[in-house]
């Protein structure tokens, strides 16, 4: 070992689980190089931006072999010294390389070498002339929404805001400038505007209490749970918090499942807030990204609204965390860092000193169970706003039953009843496409994806057949590949199949399709969303995208065509994704004053935690779901890791997870155990084959130490070119 006088020790974005120890940079001193701080440096045959971990005068490197930083990128520390600590941990507790954590956490741009500090600034007003001047949104509708945006803002609205609200695209402001309607200002911050909010409508006695509640614990750390049933008010909760917390000067944090959450959510923050809301999400842009980073950092935004990523966004005055949805598996990463963003919120809150609030109608059973314990504080919210009463469930055996694409004759007698009484139906089937098989009826072959062990879907609104596991696609058969039959038969249910049935069955009515095959256009999920709360659409057929936070007054049919999925999986967690997702759909009915019903279609309809469910809520589902988990030691009473294992090679992923069960066997505790390898539900998945080994422990530590014992060997004693390897801690998806 020598000893250097000064070293920086630096994060690197690269697969390697550790960091590197560099010298200053040219005429730099090491006071200068503060942990927090990018710099550049030459790794490999490759310039990369790390960030700066620590200074010390120690390395186990010979110091003839270090090399210099290239550059500081940064004057003072962009990165503060609790999201340095959170990164620490996070690094250590998902087993994930500190370097990759960073670059998971970091705007690209900043990734790149950009800089950190605010740049200038485009904004757009109206001129004289188009303050008089109006466009037929008929024939430029975009160009009617930006002067209607601009004519209805008291101040000039930035380039972002008209791009990530309005839809608005460059050419479209430019040909309003040349025209002389629009005019564009240069500026070089974004003062923070002091937010104007309006006053929400009374709170109920529950809502009040919930209020009351969080507002005791404000400037100390607490878990809050809103355990509040649909359409109960969780929303107007959030937003008199936000509003008290706005006044002292805080920044707020909101975090969501998914993008499509976000527009609606946008919009009634900011009638309510009276503040400019900033969004993170995967949709924007690199360039927003920084903006709403730089806003956090810089203190020129208040309340942020973002998915899973927004987690590490750094605020200055942070002053309320609020997780909207908390038991939904989108805030789990599923690949390279895979964080929960829900659990690093807490963290965050935690070394924030404020309090978390983490809303659901169907908390998660780690939620649940934290509660059990006395580590988090339950709200209730029992009833449902404004009167609304909650809907009647009702069971349809299918067995024996004839159906229509999927629909049961009870259903459709109701869908016409309700119909007939202007109400709104919405059906549920979590299956998009046309039908999930194409069968010769002749010979018995099935399209099948070449890339994995599932069925193409076949898609009739462009006649194709999809995979929706790795995007294979190509176009229908026409005759069967294996004996030439014209015999080709569709096979099974999808949201595509069900739409055209229901335009021969109830031709009378509007029908909306809402899926990922009809919402990929930029403000078509808006668009369509708003054709049904206006009434233009009295039948709704959708995926889960419909299951989650919309307002529907007018719905007071709920059909759930499949739930059988759910309750005979090889996962544990399948019920309980079961029951949320039940809850949450039927959640869109009787959101008015309108009775309401919701029919759930089955073939097991003697199921017990079905009855449970519906006879006597998610609660007691819930509490039955733990008792199951607590007996089998599974979580959230044991502690999961899952080690996966890839490979082009068929034997190979199977072979390689049998050698890291070798290693446990020699250095793991008793105290763990482990399950496999095996191969996964799904082996083959784009083109690889794929296998699992699953280690569980009743005690944290033990899992981790013998995590931080068993990645270094498998690194050095297995590696292996032909098989890539994975390790997720805490997994929620098995599959």
């Amino acid at each position: 070992m020598s000893a250097p006088t000064e070293i920086v020790r630096v994060a690197v974005p690269t697969p390697l689980r550790r960091s590197f120890d560099y010298l200053p940079p040219p005429d730099t001193a090491l006071s200068a190089c503060q942990p927090g701080c990018r710099v550049l440096v030459s790794f490999g045959r490759q310039k990369l931006v790390g960030v700066i971990l620590e200074r010390t005068r120690s390395t186990d490197q010979p110091s003839h072999k270090l090399k210099r930083v290239l550059t500081l990128l940064d004057e003072t520390p962009i990165l503060d010294a609790g999201l340095l600590d959170l990164f620490r941990f996070a690094s250590a507790y998902y087993q994930h390389p500190i370097g990759e954590v960073f670059a998971a956490a970091l705007p690209a741009l900043l990734r790149q070498g950009k800089t950190a500090t605010a740049e200038a600034l485009i904004q757009w007003q109206l001129t004289a002339q188009g303050q008089h001047t109006t466009v037929d949104p008929r024939r430029a509708a975009k160009q009617a929404a930006i002067l209607a945006a601009l004519r209805a803002a008291d101040t000039p609205l930035s380039d972002t805001l008209l791009k990530s609200h309005i839809g608005a695209t460059g050419p479209v402001l430019h040909r309003l400038q040349q025209r002389g309607w629009i005019e564009s200002l240069t500026v070089t911050t974004t003062p923070r505007q002091p937010p104007a909010p309006i006053a929400g409508p009374a709170l109920a006695e529950e809502q009040a209490a919930a209020v009351q509640a969080v507002q005791a614990a404000l400037n100390q750390f607490g878990v809050f749970v809103l355990e509040g049933v649909t359409g109960s008010g969780k929303t107007e909760v959030y937003l008199q918090l936000i509003t008290q917390q706005l006044w002292q000067g805080k920044q707020l944090l909101v975090l969501v499942p998914e993008i499509g959450l976000t527009p609606q959510l946008l919009q009634r923050f900011e009638h309510r807030l009276g503040t400019p809301i900033a969004l993170w999400h995967s949709a924007l842009s690199d360039s927003e990204r920084l903006q709403t980073w730089r806003a956090a950092r810089e203190a020129t935004a208040q309340v942020f609204i973002g998915t899973r990523s927004a987690v590490f966004l750094p605020l200055r005055e942070p002053g309320l965390l609020i997780i909207d949805e908390e038991h939904d598996a989108s805030f789990k990463q599923q690949d390279g860092f895979r964080y929960s963003a829900r659990d690093l919120a807490i963290l965050r809150a935690k070394h924030w000193q404020i309090p978390i609030l983490m809303g659901s109608a169907t908390p998660s059973l780690e939620t649940l169970a934290n509660v059990g314990r006395g580590r988090y504080t339950r709200l209730i919210l029992q009833h449902r706003a404004g009167g609304a009463r909650p809907p009647r469930f009702h069971i349809l055996d299918m067995r024996r039953q004839p159906l229509d694409h999927g629909l049961s004759m009870p259903l459709t007698q109701r869908m016409r009843e309700h119909l007939q009484a202007n109400g709104q139906v919405l059906l549920f089937l979590n299956r998009r496409g046309f039908a999930p098989t194409l069968l010769c009826h002749d010979c018995g072959w099935i399209a099948t994806c070449p890339r994995c062990d599932a069925h193409l879907t076949l898609h009739r609104g462009d006649n194709q057949l999809r995979c929706h596991h790795c995007g294979t696609q190509r176009r229908k058969d026409v005759t069967c590949p294996v004996c030439k039959s014209e015999q080709l038969v569709d096979v099974g249910i999808g949201t595509e199949r069900i739409e055209a049935s229901l335009h021969t069955s109830f031709a009378d009515y509007e029908i909306v399709r809402i899926d990922r095959d009809t919402t990929r256009r930029k403000g078509s999920l808006d668009a369509l969303l708003e054709k049904v709360r206006n009434g233009q659409r009295q039948i709704l057929i959708g995926t889960q995208m419909l299951a989650k936070g919309h307002h529907f007054p007018n719905v007071t049919l709920v059909g759930i065509l499949d739930t059988d999925q759910g309750l005979h999986s090889a996962d544990f967690r399948a019920t309980e994704r079961m029951a949320q997702q039940i809850i949450q759909v039927s959640g869109r009915a009787g959101r008015a004053e309108r009775p309401s019903e919701v029919m759930i279609q089955t073939h097991h309809p003697e199921h017990p935690l079905l009855h449970t469910l519906i006879e006597q809520g998610y609660d007691a589902f819930a509490q039955a779901a733990l008792a199951e988990r607590q007996l089998a030691e599974l979580p959230p009473y044991a502690h999961m890791a899952m080690l996966r294992a890839e490979s082009t090679q068929p034997a190979a992923a199977l072979k390689f997870l049998h050698a890291v069960a070798a290693l446990l066997v020699q250095h793991a505790p008793a105290t763990l155990q482990h399950f496999g390898p095996f191969p996964a539900p799904m082996e083959k998945r784009a083109g690889k084959v794929r296998a699992q080994l699953v280690l569980l422990s009743t005690a944290r530590t033990t899992l981790q130490k013998t995590l931080q014992l068993l990645l270094p060997k498998i690194e050095t004693d297995l590696a292996s070119r032909t098989v890539r390897w994975s390790v997720d801690v805490d997994p929620i998806d098995t599959y």
